[in-house]
């Protein structure tokens, strides 16, 4: 089933584009990665993906039916959204985060245990990786159909970026979770996505499988270069 699908979506800011003739779909259990460079129109297209941002033009369809036009009436039908910047209550303790929005907090010290002893620590004194497993814990423990991630790994360790992105990849597997991934690490992003579409000055330059793009990642990283 088609959790998502997006037909010639322009988006930009004071009437310049930043985005332009996107398309994309997204199916149950799918992970899609949207991969380029600073500047390319990422961020962009998550954030009026999400609802956060006004297109210019263009169509977003969510579980077969016209997306409603803000991002708290998406989230309502079912999406999560995970901005660039870490999204985090940092006077607020861990559990009390994980209590924010009514995230079932069982399953989010479920999917990341690291985070039991530090429940009652305030968020704003966790690492940068423990905020980021935070951020995810909360968004994955209200069971979203469609979940849009942006830059998760920002600023991380390999092996933090490895594990959040794992589990990000599990919950689509597992759940049906329809997942659209934003991210710079480009072989990490290629091993857990099922697609991929790279943008280059706000259009695509490439899309294709993820596993037929392993092989291009000269030609994804040339395109990160020339932009």
């Amino acid at each position: 089933m088609s959790v998502l699908q997006v037909e010639g979506l322009e988006a930009g800011y004071h009437g310049r584009p930043a985005l332009r003739d996107f398309d994309l779909e997204v199916a149950e259990g799918q992970v899609v990665a949207i991969l380029g460079p600073n500047g390319a129109g990422k961020t962009t297209t998550l954030t009026a993906l999400a609802g956060a941002l006004k297109p210019f033009k263009g169509s977003v369809r969510m579980f077969g039916r016209p997306a409603p036009g803000s991002l708290h009436a998406r989230a309502r039908q079912g999406l999560a959204y995970i901005a660039e910047d870490r999204s985090v209550f940092m006077e607020l303790t861990t559990e009390e985060n994980l209590r924010v929005g009514q995230s079932d907090l069982k399953t989010a010290l479920r999917l990341f245990p690291e985070l039991e002893p530090l429940r009652a620590k305030r968020a704003g004194l966790l690492s940068g990786g423990e905020q980021q497993m935070l951020t995810l814990a909360r968004a994955l423990s209200r069971n979203p159909r469609l979940l849009l991630v942006d830059e998760l790994s920002l600023g991380l360790a390999p092996k933090v970026v490895e594990r959040l992105l794992d589990e990000v990849r599990r919950a689509a597997t597992e759940t049906g979770c329809a997942v659209v991934l934003v991210e710079q690490h480009i072989t990490q992003a290629l091993k857990r996505a099922d697609r991929a579409v790279v943008l280059r000055r706000g259009q695509v330059s490439l899309r294709g499988e993820a596993a037929e793009l392993r092989s291009r990642e000269a030609d994804i990283r040339q395109a990160y270069l020339s932009n």
